[in-house]
């Protein structure tokens, strides 16, 4: 296999390479490097198999030769980024996708998109299945976000319908692990951060709104599937053990064993109230299911975090 992965440089992008790789492709790796980093593929240069290019997505793709599938995962993720960066991740999800479309039906490829489970917006229904069309402020501050890959869906979908494009969707449930940037706005690198540091945990509102959290290797493992399988409706991806917020940031006090206490604040806009994953799909059509339990899983990152911040000449 020749794969394309755009967004390569970035969290769940770089260990996609990493799996590529160990099954024999040769991967192309794109990301303009806006949020993805050099760190997270810099192990990889060394392997003939592996190419980079530091290309921005939204302009025309082109690549020599043949090319059997392309992991579209090029996208401002984390709240920070996308409140910093409204308009690159609206372009990003829009015409990096259109352009993406038009480079796999050019190639004949397989294209995968990453959607996120931001599509269900603030959920009316708990958990949440493939079918449900969410519930969705599109011009709230999280509108950027949610409505960039709600449009990269149907995009997908108007290519596979119109051009025969082969194409995958998959909803990606919140996902932790090495290789997050240690302050991106995400939930389990700022606890787990404040923890090591041994500042207040920031829960918002009253810790009551849940989430579910699926560790980076069960996540691959999942994409890889889907990728092989010849499903073309959207299929969810995650972890159906849903925490409390509240109950989660004791978890790392925990496992840290940090002294660090737990402060309330504002909730954000349109934060949603609960999300949890139906993956019934997953299970039926993918064999998949998650594997690594959560504390061990953050045990994983707890460490790597450790390692960054000794790295940066952190106290801990």
């Amino acid at each position: 296999m020749r794969i394309v992965i755009t967004g390569g440089a970035g969290f769940i992008g770089s260990h996609l390479c990493d799996r590529f790789l160990k099954e024999g492709a040769e991967i192309i790796c794109m990301d303009n490097l806006i949020t993805g980093s050099m760190e997270n593929i810099k192990h990889l240069f060394s392997n003939q198999k592996f190419s980079f290019m530091e290309y921005d997505v939204t302009n025309y793709i082109y690549v020599d030769g043949a090319v059997d599938g392309i992991l579209h995962l090029a996208s401002c993720a984390s709240p920070v980024d996308y409140l910093k960066f409204p308009i690159q991740t609206l372009k990003v999800g829009s015409i990096g996708t259109h352009k993406a479309l038009g480079f796999a039906k050019a190639k004949k490829a397989v294209f995968l998109m990453a959607s996120t489970s931001e599509v269900y917006g603030d959920p009316l229904v708990n958990p949440q299945k493939e079918e449900y069309w969410g519930n969705v402020n599109c011009v709230g501050p999280r509108g950027v976000y949610d409505e960039s890959k709600r449009f990269a869906e149907a995009m997908t979908m108007a290519y596979h319908y119109s051009h025969g494009v082969d194409s995958r969707i998959i909803r990606i449930f919140n996902t932790y692990g090495p290789r997050m940037r240690a302050h991106d706005g995400r939930v389990v690198p700022e606890l787990i951060n404040q923890a090591l540091e041994g500042k207040p945990l920031t829960v918002f509102g009253d810790g009551s709104q849940t989430r579910s959290f699926c560790y980076i290797d069960d996540m691959v493992e999942g994409i890889y599937r889907l990728f092989k399988s010849a499903e073309n409706d959207p299929v969810n991806i995650g972890n159906p053990d849903e925490k409390k917020i509240r109950d989660f940031a004791e978890t790392i006090i925990n496992i840290t064993g940090s002294s660090s206490k737990i402060v309330f604040g504002k909730l954000p806009a349109d934060d949603p109230k609960v999300r949890c994953p139906d993956i019934s799909r997953a299970k039926k059509i993918l064999g998949w299911s998650p594997k690594v339990p959560l504390k061990d899983g953050l045990r994983s990152a707890v460490e790597y975090f450790k390692s960054l911040n000794l790295r940066s000449g952190g106290v801990r």
